[in-house]
């Protein structure tokens, strides 16, 4: 695997990377996405409509495949369970880079993600952390990547890189677009911020804005 990707909610990972993902993707690098609940306190759509429509958006993106660790909303708590399940995954899968969402974001749960995944992926790398002859462990050798990316979600920062989505950014709008119960709630949907059409045109203001910055937007 080359790029791991995680998500605290389905959407997230679409907002802050989907041109990331889908750039990668195109190039032929190996991408797998990992949402680490399924949104079930979220206003609109049930937890079945949200795995569908993030399924749908992982095909938009060219993603190899995707994953959902389902955790409960709000509960995103680094419990010895949630950091077996991920040292699970990133021994099984062996990334080379793993992005997850920048720890200074409005949402708790994005900022929990953010901590949780960062303590699971150091202890991912030690030897006897769950210790193959650990009847309750992980069958496989330690597994740090060589990259840890952050991306924003909500808020943002000065960036130390920026990568150049504009040739699939159209993938992103589309993946966005799969999404529906979200942005575009079916009648019997209540009003959110993400329903409002100005989401989505901050989502690509702030990405045009940090493409300006690196010079590629």
């Amino acid at each position: 695997m080359d790029l791991l990707v995680f998500g605290p909610h389905p959407d997230d990972l679409e907002i802050g990377l989907g041109g990331t993902i889908a750039v990668h993707a195109a190039r032929g690098v190996r991408v797998g996405l990992c949402d680490l609940t399924r949104g079930e306190l979220g206003s609109n759509g049930t937890p079945e409509e949200r795995e569908a429509e993030a399924e749908e958006a992982r095909v938009v993106l060219g993603a190899a495949w995707r994953r959902n660790l389902r955790w409960p909303d709000g509960g995103i708590a680094g419990t010895d369970a949630q950091i077996v399940d991920v040292v699970r995954l990133l021994r099984d899968c062996q990334p080379r880079t793993v992005a997850l969402p920048y720890w200074d974001d409005r949402h708790p749960d994005h900022r929990a993600a953010s901590d949780v995944l960062t303590r699971a992926i150091f202890k991912g790398g030690l030897r006897r952390f769950l210790a193959p002859d650990d009847p309750s462990g992980v069958e496989a050798d330690p597994w740090r990547p060589d990259w840890i990316c952050h991306y924003f979600i909500n808020d943002s920062v000065p960036s130390s890189f920026a990568i150049d989505v504009s040739t699939e950014y159209q993938r992103k709008r589309d993946a966005l677009a799969c999404h529906r119960s979200q942005f575009t709630p079916a009648t019997g949907g209540v009003e959110t911020r993400l329903t409002s059409p100005r989401f989505r045109q901050l989502v690509e203001s702030r990405d045009a804005h940090l493409g300006a910055l690196a010079g590629v937007a």
